[in-house]
């Protein structure tokens, strides 16, 4: 998915609710963007942001969710 850095500096980022978790990593991301949902580490917050169309973010959460992911 293409997404245009102004696009990425209109993000209203947020941590998602289980970061840092018993001192795990930390993850943003921007619902506010039609279209595409960025991703970023949140230790790097000037750093690169992965970007998923909506529809590919919400099949991800819901296996992580399902604890559907091999680890």
């Amino acid at each position: 998915m293409t997404t245009s850095p102004h696009e990425i500096t209109a993000a209203r980022w947020r941590k998602s609710s289980y970061s840092n978790l018993n001192g795990g990593d930390c993850v943003e991301v921007a619902d506010n963007l039609p279209g595409t949902v960025p991703v970023r580490d949140s230790k790097t917050p000037h750093g690169p942001a992965l970007a998923f169309a909506p529809d590919t973010w919400a099949s991800f959460l819901t296996a992580v969710k399902g604890d559907r992911l091999a680890g």
